[in-house]
């Protein structure tokens, strides 16, 4: 792998974020750590510096617009493209709530990190992903974004029913589908990923895959061939169900 090649995660200081930075730095890339704590991201990736990674922390808040311009600007500077898009921020605020009991602020709160955020970063990106030859975005979703798994009785988690979470990964699978359609006459790849019930702080690791195990099918669409798949929506077995 050319190690030229510059990756860009959000959310990237720890859980699957941190485990597919360092997946994909022993490929050869140039890791960015977007971290909306600077320390945080510093820490991390000072740990992938200590594997042999060239890794750098990128303070970004993906709700907040100064701070993504300010990484276009930084990685424009330093790097003059950008090879992949990871989107990996999210938050999960329904607190176990039926939806008649939700809190719209939690609502909101979501929908600004988990869909609003990533549209804000993609688009902002998107002018230096065009001047990769091989860019590829990788939105993070959820097998809870399915509708079709939603609607079955016999699912593994029938029994969830987290409107604002659930939701907005459903609403990040219409963002892949409608961004890779934009972007179908280009060499850029946009695909959705499941990483399935992982441990993390998202889930206050009750999750019982772990990051490495999660993280494999984000390396796997961050590096796809040029003739890979586009507007799809994958876990480590294959397609996934819309």
């Amino acid at each position: 792998m050319d190690n030229s090649k510059t990756v860009l995660i959000t959310g990237g200081n720890k859980g699957i974020g941190l485990e597919t930075g360092r997946q994909l730095g022993h490929l050869g890339f140039t890791i960015l750590l977007g971290s909306r704590d600077e320390t945080r991201g510093q820490e991390a990736a000072a740990a992938l510096n200590a594997e042999n990674i060239i890794a750098q922390a990128i303070t970004l808040d993906v709700t907040d617009p100064d701070t993504i311009q300010s990484a276009v600007q930084q990685i424009d500077d330093q790097y003059g493209l950008l090879d992949v898009l990871i989107n990996n921020a999210g938050v999960s605020l329904d607190g176990g709530v039926p939806p008649s009991q939700l809190d719209l602020i939690n609502l909101r709160r979501t929908y600004e990190t988990n869909v609003f955020g990533m549209f804000s970063v993609t688009k902002a990106m998107l002018p230096l992903i065009r001047k990769s030859q091989s860019g590829r975005i990788v939105n993070l979703s959820s097998g809870l974004a399915s509708l079709s798994l939603n609607s079955d009785p016999e699912s593994e988690f029938y029994g969830l029913n987290l409107l604002a979470y659930m939701s907005s990964k459903t609403a990040v699978n219409a963002l892949t589908v409608l961004f890779a359609r934009e972007l179908r006459d280009t060499s850029i790849k946009v695909n959705s990923a499941d990483p399935g019930f992982t441990s993390t702080d998202l889930n206050g690791h009750r999750g019982y895959r772990s990051v490495e195990e999660g993280a494999s099918i984000v390396v796997k669409l961050a590096t796809l061939a040029d003739d890979g798949p586009s507007g799809g929506f994958f876990d480590e077995n294959g397609v996934m169900p819309w």
